[in-house]
């Protein structure tokens, strides 16, 4: 086929909605001198195209997800080689981490705050394991907003904590007009105000709260 030929040829299958792979295949030239030839001819894939796309789209999104679901595997196998076991100062270290992020540091209440399930368990956990604490110690508030179910909820965390839902204090409805409509979807089951309470115990009184202030300064001073 001569050059001219193969001009007129890549404009006719242009024009009725070939793309330059296909072309180029078709006539023989490269993709650079189809550019050149082609640019200024109007363009609109045609059926077949549209399915060639199509399907090219979803092998590239196929090995893309495969690609991700590899490397996750990677990371959760070396994660579980470098974490190991946890002793008791793993958990100790760990909880008081999370206080520092997320926990009350005033007035002498001891708080943790988040909408994290895994979070509140780990919590619970560092209360329980480490600072001594019994079920009998907790209350919960939940903060919720207009369309939440509460009842739904309250089921949900309950499962969560294995607490009772006698612990369980007032909900709070986040009726704020400023606020963000999106968050609403992100946050199904509200925020947890996780308190601890004395129950008559003087060492988980303002005592505790002001163990774990000394605990987090000794972190911050080391």
């Amino acid at each position: 086929m001569s050059k001219q030929a193969a001009k007129e040829r890549a404009i006719k299958l242009r024009q009725n909605g070939y793309s330059y792979s296909f072309i180029a295949d078709e006539v023989g030239v490269s993709k650079s001198t189809l550019s050149h030839w082609l640019r200024k001819i109007p363009y609109t894939p045609n059926k077949e195209t549209v399915v060639k796309i199509g399907k090219a789209r979803a092998r590239s999104a196929t090995v893309k997800n495969e690609i991700k679901r590899a490397s996750i595997r990677k990371a959760q196998s070396e994660a579980k080689k470098e974490i190991g076991s946890l002793n008791k100062r793993d958990i100790f270290m760990l909880g008081l981490g999370l206080y520092i992020g997320e926990g009350t540091k005033s007035h002498g209440i001891v708080r943790i705050v988040n909408s994290n399930p895994d979070v509140i368990k780990l919590a619970l956990r560092w209360f329980q394991e480490v600072c001594g604490l019994s079920k009998n110690n907790f209350s919960i508030t939940l903060y919720l907003y207009p369309d939440s179910d509460i009842e739904a909820c309250v089921n949900y965390w309950a499962k969560v904590t294995s607490l009772s839902k006698a612990q369980f204090n007032k909900t709070q409805i986040d009726k704020r007009t400023g606020k963000k409509v999106y968050k609403r979807g992100k946050l199904p089951y509200g925020t947890v105000h996780l308190t601890v309470r004395s129950e008559g115990n003087k060492k988980f009184g303002i005592y505790f709260s002001r163990k774990i202030e000394a605990w987090m300064n000794e972190v911050y001073t080391k």
